[in-house]
């Protein structure tokens, strides 16, 4: 069993930055990926983006590439999501989740956390 937590949403206004973090603890596998996905108020969830761990190598949707950007922390099992130059568009739940490959299907993704809401005010 894995746990997810993640942390950093929060309200922001339009142009503002924020990071989030994701957590893994509990059977982690020595080579996997992580990845975020977020779900838009009344959509279907959607990927973000995805790294693996402890290699680094990443995938980002072609959407928020340039605004989004993931990356290992120095904490173990630990990654973050910067995102910058947030619009009103951005605001929904941001969901982290954990794959045995890097991958941007939700169904390649066994582990997910609760969520953390991101609100941008305009």
């Amino acid at each position: 069993q894995v746990e997810l937590v993640e942390s950093g949403g929060g309200t922001v206004q339009t142009g503002e930055s924020l990071r989030l973090s994701c957590a893994a603890s509990g059977s982690i596998r020595n080579n996997y990926g992580m990845g975020w996905f977020r779900q838009l108020p009344g959509k279907e969830r959607e990927f973000v983006a995805a790294i693996t761990i402890p290699g680094g190598s990443t995938y980002h949707a072609d959407s928020l590439k340039g605004r989004f950007t993931i990356s290992v922390a120095s904490a173990k099992n630990t990654a973050h999501l910067q995102m910058n130059n947030l619009k009103p568009e951005d605001t929904a739940v941001y969901y982290c989740a954990v794959s045995p490959v890097l991958g941007y299907l939700e169904s390649e993704y066994n582990y997910w956390g609760q969520g953390t809401q991101v609100t941008v005010s305009s």
